[in-house]
């Protein structure tokens, strides 16, 4: 539920994380900057409660299609991991698919978008289409599933393609657009690395959104759930709230800081979770 260890200079108000019946929580961040909170729960229910809110940039996400693939040989041995299979990410089971479907497509930038367009087209957005151990392949047969088995697909045929490529978890919701029907959740996107960094891609929405705030990353889902235990639970309710602030969040005296160089929003982020 943390925002993601890069964005923590970006937090405008002390992040309250709040546990019912009370326990002591560490905040613990892993190698790669994903942050953690650790209990221990008590038998029987309890509830947690994250509210914070967040200044992150008002642009959308950056379209470059001129932004080249980077050779193999050429990549940071760090992104190679992100080539292999993972457990929702079954290369092998696509393999011959992705290059049949995208072998002629030109390389870098153009490609990324393209399998963001196909899956876009191939898997409908519903709820009810949630399973918890659905694989890439197993969206693709589907045909429906919910943000995560997107990323999960393009990234499954990114790697199959030689793109390293790597899922992110956070708080989107309706920042920027209209508000619709369905309820809020934590959301996912991923990441490819092309040329020499990593760009943003989204193959649920399928064009640029803003407001996007980092929670995690990871090689796919299983590497970032929002909740993991260690022992048997049962999720009794899940209530996501992300949505912008029609006036920004001030600490006293900051009238007096320098503007912005770039458009920026505040975000505020709250998740409630029952178990």
């Amino acid at each position: 539920m943390h925002p993601h260890s890069s964005l923590t200079t970006d937090l405008q108000a002390p992040e309250k994380l709040r546990l019912a019946p009370d326990r002591t929580i560490e905040v613990l961040a892993d190698q790669t900057g994903n942050r953690w909170s650790r209990w221990m729960a008590p038998s029987g229910s309890m509830n947690l409660q994250y509210s914070t809110s967040v200044i992150c940039s008002d642009c959308p996400d950056p379209v470059l299609p001129a932004v080249r693939q980077c050779p193999i040989q050429a990549l940071p041995i760090d992104t190679y991991r992100f080539l292999n299979p993972s457990p929702y990410c079954d290369t092998a089971e696509l393999m011959q698919l992705a290059w049949a479907t995208f072998g002629g497509v030109a390389p870098g930038w153009p490609l990324v978008q393209a399998i963001c367009d196909w899956v876009h087209d191939q898997i409908r957005f519903d709820y009810e289409a949630v399973r918890p151990h659905k694989t890439a392949s197993g969206a693709l047969a589907d045909g429906a599933g919910v943000c995560r088995d997107f990323a999960h697909l393009a990234i499954t045929l990114c790697r199959c393609l030689n793109i390293p490529a790597r899922y992110c978890t956070g708080y989107l919701g309706y920042t920027g657009i209209p508000i619709g029907e369905a309820p809020v959740d934590f959301s996912a996107w991923f990441e490819a690395f092309l040329a020499d960094r990593w760009y943003i891609f989204d193959a649920r929405h399928n064009f640029p959104r803003s407001g996007r705030v980092l929670i995690a990353r990871g090689r796919d889902a299983a590497d970032v759930p929002f909740l993991r235990s260690f022992g048997e639970h049962q999720l009794l309710g899940l209530h996501v709230i992300t949505e912008q602030l029609t006036e920004p969040t001030a600490e006293p005296g900051s009238a007096d800081q320098p503007e912005a160089k770039a458009p920026e929003a505040n975000a505020i982020a709250h998740a409630s979770l029952r178990i």
